[in-house]
């Protein structure tokens, strides 16, 4: 019978960045789901660079409801890793700790549902559970978008009201509550001269009054009581901003200056004043506007019956919010859900991402206990 740490290892193994395939470790996940005989439904597409993407979705047992767990298989970059003994898809086990990309955020997860799945798979079920892995949810959450819309597996664990858990790390806390996200892409266009010269045009020069605009709604956003949350923390919406003009001399006037805007919605409250606010300065200024990613906040009643039954896995008895997204964005019809996972998100995207052996454990049995409760005979 596979361990959790069996499970994770192999799961680090495959260097699933987002912008490769996930194809192979979704087959790997395909391969266990087969050996646990899960009904198993896949959902293949190509993302917008025609990478080759795939979602899993498995069940096991008949009926409807029982237990959902949503988890992810793509990871983030790895480029700036901390040792050179061992790379960041190479699992190293020492001092209690597995280290590699992705094995807190979220391969870790993922192996302790397969672990607790493998360890009640002798059992009788009185209800059916589902097992759902993702691509792209660090890149858009696309992938998820696709189980929502695509998915037969999906509708079905809609229709029967499935207790579900998206599994990702919050130190086994239950998390009813995530801010959503919104990224927008502007740019300002100029021509490419000598600067010596009067014959180009700096696209940096046309992005300033742009930029004082963001300013001056930055300072709004943070001060204002009516953009704010306070069931969050922080309760602003963290208005980002970057800017590049991939100016290759000081010499040259810049013919291109991008600027990527950045803020997380919280429930609540309406942003599309927000996005209609930095459109018109764009427009304003003659300067290009894409929305290249919008999530959804995801909120749930921390006084649900649910959301109180979930608190009886956790050591934590109260619920409570985080600043960061999840492919709950997409999953707004499954009226049961939390967040809820083993590890640490402060581990997540670290140049040393680990998780801990005991994380592992106690995500096992908790998952396990949660099987037992909702679906075991």
């Amino acid at each position: 019978m596979p361990t959790a740490l069996d499970i994770a290892s192999e799961l680090v193994e495959f260097d699933s960045v987002s912008s490769k395939s996930n194809v192979p470790v979704t087959e790997y996940v395909e391969y266990r789901l087969g050996q646990l005989k899960f009904d198993i439904e896949r959902i293949d597409y190509l993302d917008e660079q025609g990478v080759a993407k795939a979602n899993i979705i498995g069940k096991l047992g008949s009926g409807m409801g029982g237990m959902a767990y949503f988890g992810h298989t793509d990871v983030v970059p790895a480029l700036n890793w901390k040792f050179s003994e061992h790379g960041p898809f190479t699992p190293t086990v020492r001092e209690g700790r597995l280290y590699g990309r992705g094995s807190t955020d979220m391969k870790g997860s993922v192996a302790c549902m397969l672990s607790a799945i493998f360890e009640i798979a002798h059992r009788p079920l009185r209800a059916p559970i589902y097992v759902c892995c993702t691509a792209d949810e660090e890149a858009g959450m696309i992938g998820a978008e696709h189980v929502q819309q695509d998915s037969r597996l999906f509708r079905e664990i809609v229709a029967g009201d499935s207790r579900s858990i998206v599994g990702e790390p919050t130190s086994l806390e239950v998390v009813h509550g995530h801010k959503g996200g919104c990224s927008l892409r502007i740019t300002a266009r100029g021509i490419a001269a000598h600067s010596s010269t009067t014959k180009g045009i700096n696209a940096n020069w046309k992005m300033i009054p742009f930029l004082a605009e963001m300013k001056d709604l930055y300072d709004e956003l943070q001060t204002d009581p009516r953009w704010q949350n306070n069931d969050f923390d922080p309760p602003t919406m963290t208005l980002n901003l970057g800017i590049n003009d991939s100016n290759p001399a000081m010499n040259i006037t810049a013919a291109q200056s991008v600027c990527t805007v950045y803020f997380r919605a919280m429930p609540g409250i309406n942003t599309d004043p927000i996005l209609e606010r930095i459109q018109a300065a764009a427009r304003a200024n003659d300067l290009e506007f894409i929305q290249s990613f919008r999530a959804t906040p995801f909120y749930r009643d921390p006084h649900s019956p649910f959301v109180q039954e979930c608190l009886n896995f956790s050591d934590r008895k109260q619920s409570r919010t985080v600043a960061y997204g999840t492919d709950a964005a997409h999953f707004h019809e499954l009226k049961n859900c939390v967040i809820f996972g083993p590890g640490s998100i402060a581990q997540a995207h670290t140049f040393d991402e680990w998780i801990q052996l005991d994380d592992l454990a106690r995500g096992t049995q908790t998952y396990r206990q949660m099987l037992e409760h909702w679906c075991v005979t």
